[in-house]
């Protein structure tokens, strides 16, 4: 339950036998191979070359193939029932994907898929024209002239196109005394089709008239005819190519039944691709290929098992060089590790601090369970998670991370008699024996009932916000003595912890819960340690400046009260989902009075309302929850920006290969 040991490698390969090796690291999914940008032996040896070119070749094939089965995703009709949805990959085995990665059938098949995705694009682009050539004409479907002879002479100008019908007035005012005849050929769409003619001398303001009136002007191009059999001519043509795009259609439903296929060269060339980069950007010389890079401890053994089947390469082991960023890998056991998830989140940690997830695993599922707190609600998520965990192919590490917090919601449901809110008391008829047995054992297993007793709710958060605000402190201090770092252990975390808890000590003998006779001990200590805050809580610079950063420091004691403050809104989020789950049972014991369907209409409300509440429940408690990790829990002990450990590995969108 730590961040996991790395060892910094380097393997030397005759380029006759490279590939050959890069397959079996990729197979095996150790090594995090560094390029020759972040490799130590390029800044120490820069004669060695690199390959800097890109595989265009796989390149190429690798997006046919993803444009493929992303273009026959919308002719498969077959239908997708949750379990698929949840599990998209197919198991194929050795035998079947050897097979299609190693004949021809499949780019035969990739060659024709995109032969039709071609001959459907014309075929729409030429529909489209004809769609819109067709919208063109319909407002002059009426004309009984050839448009061809709509067109401006040496002594007359012609203007054609279309006006909006509350503008036909204030056109017919524009065009009064300019000489202008104008005809209206048809309407389309609250538009008139307008035929203007004049003089070629009032043309220039004849156009000013009709651009005052938003005239939009049609040009009818090659065009020849009347329009009406323009249109028909266009119809006709449109047929054509619609049962062409229908012939086309159905080749791609066809072609869909054999997507499988694409989906599985895709992964191979996908997989080929991140090889042959690795392989080009590793430096090299004429007749070697240098890979430099970090294993985990634990795999040390088995990576030279892999390098020593190989009789023209070799492994050592090296030392990074100093402040040379060390890729980070958190390692937890089965009940810890789907929490890495909240971690991941955040940020990996750097290699000198710890791994939080074991820290923040309990607080985060506590403060989940508080925010929702409902038996019914617990049990709804755990019966739901369990399933789709059961199903799933990826993501089960979050899926699980929800599954732990809905038992925490169970329990803090039974400790607050919350089972789906208050449905036992306000649904169940008081008489009948299933009340007496159900609420005598929420009552018998409910320790306060928050909305009643909300001071005890709010008290309990608090001293959890105190528990994991002193345990951050705690977890810091602990790090930096095991760093040796007994100076910052001292003066940045066992100087407040004393500080703080010198400060909650001292509102305890106040209240009289304890004899004032300590309290001279306690204004001793506080002294002591506000100096020690102020004078090194800042060790860089001036004095003057330490000095004043210090004052800040001391300063930022009322910021730790805030800090545990906020804790408070795990009881506001517990008492609002309760809250409203309350009025949603008000409602269904109203609808339950209506006679005949009030028990249908009860039924469906409760089922629905309480499904929405434990939505927007599970969105609050998560959000929440990760927010006190990361702005309360995290900044007390926490250093991000650690470089993610990544493995060349084989990774798999469609498939998963059978070993």
């Amino acid at each position: 339950m730590a961040i996991a040991k790395m060892q910094k490698i380097m393997i030397v390969s005759h380029r006759s036998e490279a590939m050959e090796l890069l397959e079996s690291l990729q197979q095996a999914g150790i090594v995090h191979l560094l390029d020759a940008e972040r490799a130590m032996v390029t800044k120490e040896f820069p004669e060695l070359e690199t390959e800097f070119q890109r595989p265009r070749d796989i390149e190429d094939i690798a997006g046919r193939l993803e444009k493929a089965v992303a273009f026959l995703d919308g002719f498969d009709d077959r239908k997708k029932g949750l379990g698929e949805i949840l599990a998209p990959r197919k198991i194929v085995t050795q035998q079947t994907y050897a097979k299609i990665t190693s004949g021809r059938q499949t780019i035969e098949l990739l060659d024709r898929v995109e032969f039709v995705q071609k001959q459907l694009d014309s075929l729409t682009g030429q529909r489209n024209g004809l769609l819109e050539n067709i919208r063109m004409f319909l407002p002059w479907q009426g004309l009984n002239a050839e448009v061809e002879l709509l067109q401006s002479t040496d002594k007359t100008a012609v203007f054609t196109g279309l006006v909006g019908n509350q503008h036909i007035e204030q056109l017919k005012a524009g065009l009064d005394g300019l000489g202008a005849g104008w005809e209206i050929a048809g309407e389309s769409e609250n538009r008139k089709a307008l035929i203007v003619v004049c003089l070629p001398e009032n043309a220039a303001e004849v156009q000013k008239a009709l651009r005052a009136a938003e005239f939009e002007p049609v040009g009818f191009g090659s065009f020849k005819g009347i329009p009406a059999a323009i249109i028909s001519e266009l119809q006709n043509k449109l047929g054509r190519i619609e049962k062409q795009i229908a012939d086309a259609r159905r080749q791609a439903h066809n072609l869909a039944a054999d997507k499988f296929s694409l989906q599985i060269l895709f992964d191979h060339y996908h997989n080929l691709l991140q090889k042959e980069q690795t392989r080009r950007l590793a430096p090299e010389t004429q007749s070697t290929l240098i890979l430099e890079g970090w294993v985990k401890k634990r795999q040390l053994e088995q990576l030279e098992r892999i390098v020593s089947k190989f009789g023209a390469s070799s492994m050592i082991m090296i030392e990074p060089s100093k402040d040379e960023p060390v890729p980070v890998e958190l390692e937890n056991n089965s009940l810890i590790r789907p929490f890495e998830t909240i971690t991941r989140l955040y940020g990996m940690p750097q290699p000198t601090s710890v791994d939080p997830t074991v820290f923040l695993a309990p607080f985060f599922a506590v403060f989940f369970g508080l925010c929702v707190a409902d038996v019914g609600y617990g049990f709804m998520l755990a019966l739901a998670l369990w399933w789709m965990m059961k199903k799933m192919q990826t993501g089960k590490q979050a899926v699980m991370l929800f599954f732990l917090c809905s038992i925490t919601t169970i329990i803090a449901g039974v400790i607050t008699g919350s089972w789906f809110a208050d449905t036992v008391t306000a649904l169940i008829p008081q008489q009948s024996g299933i009340y007496a047995g159900l609420n005598g054992i929420r009552e018998k297993l409910m320790l306060f009932d928050p909305m009643t007793q909300p001071m005890i709710f709010i008290v309990f958060t608090l001293i959890l916000g105190y528990i994991q605000i002193n345990f951050g402190f705690c977890i810091a201090l602990v790090n930096n003595l095991l760093s040796k770092n007994f100076v910052a252990a001292i003066c940045d975390q066992l100087v407040w912890l004393v500080f703080l808890n010198n400060f909650a000590l001292m509102a305890v003998i106040k209240s009289g819960r304890l004899p004032g006779y300590p309290m001279w001990v306690c204004t001793a200590t506080a002294v002591v340690c506000a100096l020690t805050i102020l004078l090194f809580a800042v060790r860089q610079g001036n004095w003057a400046a330490r000095i004043g950063m210090g004052a800040f420091q001391l300063f930022s004691t009322v910021f730790f009260i805030g800090d545990i403050l906020s804790y408070v809104r795990l009881m506001a989020l517990g008492m609002v989902g309760c809250g409203f789950g309350m009025a949603i049972n008000v409602l269904v014991k109203l609808l339950m009075d209506v006679p005949y369907v009030g028990f249908i209409l009860g039924a469906v409300l409760f089922v629905v309302g309480h499904s929405f509440n434990v939505a927007l429940s599970l969105l609050g408690a998560f959000v929440h929850s990760m927010r006190l990790q990361f702005v309360e829990f995290f900044p007390k002990f926490f250093s991000g920006g650690g470089m993610d450990f990544q493995p060349l590995r084989k990774e798999y969108k469609h498939i998963i290969v059978e070993d």
